[in-house]
């Protein structure tokens, strides 16, 4: 980890990869003129790209009409937490190839419904933190800097 500040470290885009191929469920972000949606969705790491199925619907419409997108992914525990956030671009995955190489990636729909298509994330940059959890600091005592 680089760029520790107290209980607070910046993650490296590599650390960053990392978490994200611990986790499968993140946050999509996504904004079609002034409208933004957020969707729960669960997803796969493929050669630091991300790949989660969808069926027909507002995700795809979405993506389809501004593949500008957020993914966010966090954890947590008593003693610590991260966060990940990755900006990019999304495209469905749409020839035989893709698809049958998607077809093969660990990913199985979290709840009983058929979902046909793929979305790839394409990351454009990476942030991530890792914190450290405790009590507050006295806000009214005298402060270290």
């Amino acid at each position: 980890m680089e760029n520790s500040a107290g209980p607070v470290t910046l993650l490296s885009d590599r650390e960053c990869w990392d978490r994200l191929s611990e986790q499968q469920l993140g946050r999509l972000v996504t904004r079609v003129g002034d409208v933004l949606d957020i969707f729960p969705v669960n997803y796969t790491v493929d050669h630091e790209t991300l790949v989660f199925r969808t069926a027909e619907g507002s995700k795809l419409t979405e993506v389809t009409i501004n593949d500008d997108v957020l993914f966010e992914v966090d954890e947590y525990t008593d003693t610590d937490a991260w966060s990940v956030v990755v900006r990019g671009r999304a495209h469905r995955l749409d020839t035989p190839d893709e698809v049958a190489a998607a077809d093969r990636l660990p990913l199985e729909p979290w709840i009983p419904t058929v979902k046909y298509n793929y979305v790839r994330i394409v990351a454009a940059s990476l942030s991530g933190r890792e914190f450290v959890r405790g009590e507050e600091p006295d806000r009214y005592g005298i402060q270290e800097y």
